[in-house]
């Protein structure tokens, strides 16, 4: 048996959930499904990647009248991409006598009249784009029975509080009606006490949708540091398609142009960007003709592109509902996909307040570190070559100076046997000269024995 049945879902919607393998309910469906069958208004406070989408759907879904051809049912969505997600969950449930439109911005105006005047049980639309067909006339609210605040935080983030309070003050006030929303901001809180009526509070805690799926990696980093380690990460990880979060346009705007610098393909997403250019680039990242996709929080919300593989924090979220939006873009459907956050030292404690949220412990890891371990490792090979040319160099001299001695040591040898040998030569010619005067002076010459034997016995002096 299907669990939805036990929440009052009828027995032909649980066979079609279980033909699209979904069988058991989140907890938000769980604690949600019930009390909007019992005609209550509920405020859900939970994420993107709960299940949200389903918990009021199934309800609104079942208690349309296939009958009446005027609008009953509106969700209001604060991103054309999330208006556009809803829709496709919604005719997964349907069948064609169910007219289910999206309204938003960037679409033929013409275009949507028409499909509107074959009649429209269900429309998801943007606040800018349904007020525009108020105006004209060319939608009327007037018979709807469900109302659904979608995201409601991000439309406050964006601006469109005041156009959410013009939409839902032209629908009837026996409307049920659901808000969700990742944070409860006061504004938020203002608009369900001023247009809800005894709602009832589910909250589903962030511990329990943080998802087994992602790995999750904290880079601990500088700002001048930041830019060159996600390079160096996105060099190694080699992601098929990524998101990249940055917490302003102008943040947004300036990495991409600095991807863009380093030839990657890259593209950003934000508020500022015309409604035609934000198509185009999330046709290009679906179609995977850009690999990076550098985008705001606002901007990304209701993102479901399959294949995306990694999210990088650039910029720290703001806070823990933020984070878990964000890494909940990959390791969808089942599959594995990376989380990778860049901190500097003024976001710590930011950080720290995220990992107890979460009630886990992430994983952290210091770029500069490793960068700064292979400088050095780098920078000792020179040294030690520098002081192993300056040891070769002082054996060298002590070397030139040895041999300067042993040469000065030969060279002093040398003159000492010159200077014997020149003595004994002048003894010599002196003994001579005493001979030649002592013949002159009547002193018998030598007779050639005694020459002789004076030249045996008189041994020279060594040169």
């Amino acid at each position: 048996m299907n669990q939805f049945e036990k929440l009052g879902v009828s027995e032909e919607l649980a066979e079609l959930l279980t033909d699209l393998g979904i069988t058991e309910p989140t907890p938000i469906q769980e604690k949600t499904i019930p009390l909007l069958f019992e005609g209550k208004d509920v405020i859900g406070q939970a994420q993107t990647g709960t299940g949200k989408t389903f918990a009021f759907l199934f309800p609104i879904l079942e208690k349309i009248d296939l009958e009446n051809p005027n609008t009953q049912a509106l969700v209001v969505a604060p991103t054309r991409e999330l208006a556009i997600q809803i829709t496709a969950e919604a005719k997964k449930l349907v069948s064609d006598a169910v007219g289910v439109l999206a309204v938003y911005g960037g679409q033929d105006v013409d275009r949507q009249i028409r499909k509107m005047e074959s009649g429209s049980h269900l429309i998801i639309a943007t606040p800018g784009r349904l007020l525009d067909h108020l105006r004209r006339g060319t939608i009327s609210l007037d018979n709807v029975n469900f109302l659904v605040l979608d995201e409601a935080d991000q439309m406050l983030h964006i601006g469109f509080l005041n156009e959410v309070e013009d939409i839902i003050r032209q629908t009837p006030k026996n409307r049920q009606t659901m808000l969700f929303s990742a944070t409860m901001p006061d504004q938020i809180k203002q608009i369900a006490k001023n247009y809800m009526k005894n709602p009832v509070i589910v909250r589903v805690k962030a511990e329990k949708i943080t998802l087994d799926e992602i790995q999750q990696l904290v880079i601990e980093t500088t700002d001048r540091g930041k830019l060159n380690s996600l390079l160096k990460v996105m060099k190694e990880e080699q992601p098929f398609l990524a998101v990249i979060f940055c917490r302003t346009k102008r943040r947004a705007n300036k990495l991409n142009e600095q991807l863009k610098g380093k030839g990657l393909l890259s593209e950003e997403l934000h508020g500022d960007l015309t409604q035609a250019k934000r198509e185009k680039v999330m046709k290009l990242f679906r179609d995977a003709k850009i690999q990076y996709l550098v985008a705001t929080d606002v901007a990304a919300r209701g993102i479901d592109v399959d294949g995306i593989t990694h999210v990088f924090n650039y910029d720290i979220p703001l806070d823990t509902e933020s984070y878990i939006h964000r890494i909940g873009r990959t390791g969808r459907a089942g599959q594995n996909g990376k989380a990778m956050t860049f901190i500097t030292p003024k976001d710590f404690q930011e950080m720290r307040v995220i990992e107890k949220e979460i009630g886990m412990k992430i994983q952290h890891q210091r770029m500069e570190e490793k960068e700064e371990r292979k400088s050095e490792r780098k920078e000792e090979r020179p040294k030690q070559s520098k002081e192993k040319k300056k040891t070769q160099s002082r054996n060298t001299d002590q070397n030139r100076q040895g041999k300067k001695k042993v040469s000065e040591k030969l060279t002093d040898t040398k003159q000492s046997r010159h200077t014997s040998s020149q003595e004994k030569r002048n003894v010599r010619s002196k003994s001579r000269g005493q001979s030649a005067g002592t013949q002159k002076s009547g002193k018998p010459f030598e007779n050639s024995r005694t020459k002789n034997s004076r030249k045996k016995n008189v041994k020279r002096a060594p040169r």
